[in-house]
């Protein structure tokens, strides 16, 4: 039987990776793309819905959706930008830094199940490659840790 195709398998793993993490966010209140966009403020600071939309990789409308829910649970506030009346920017709550607190030990968590076979080398070969196969495709990655 021939091996599967390698893009076949990094479908697979992210298909495990959201289902399994999504699971355990909806434990916390959270999901998926909202623990991302509190991932992404945590290392943009204060962002405007467009800039959040472009970082989360989520259409300016989904963005919309997931800044509202997120006020709403009081996990960020908005603030009207200085320079520019009409945008408001988001940054995270207390409240917020809890919860992503939490969101990042379950992705440890999830992370740790993953590569629980792995030699700490092997770990560090897997993640070199992988960001080699992002870079390839021009979607690098900035270097910063973010929670998703």
């Amino acid at each position: 039987m021939a091996e599967p195709r390698l893009s076949y398998v990094i479908g697979r793993l992210d298909h495990a990776v959201r289902r399994h993490l999504s699971e355990h966010l909806n434990e916390l209140g959270v999901t998926l793309p909202e623990y991302t966009a509190l991932s992404v403020l945590r290392r943009g600071g204060e962002l405007s819905n467009a800039q959040l939309s472009r970082r989360v990789l989520v259409t300016p409308q989904s963005a919309i959706k997931v800044v509202s829910a997120l006020e709403r649970k009081g996990l960020i506030d908005r603030q009207p930008d200085p320079d520019h009346g009409r945008i408001l920017r988001a940054r995270i709550t207390k409240e917020g830094g809890a919860v992503l607190d939490a969101c990042d030990r379950a992705a440890d968590e999830m992370e740790a199940q993953m590569l629980e076979g792995m030699s700490a080398e092997e770990r560090e070969q897997l993640s070199r490659a992988l960001k080699s196969c992002l870079k390839g495709l021009g979607a690098g990655l900035s270097g910063e840790r973010s929670g998703v």
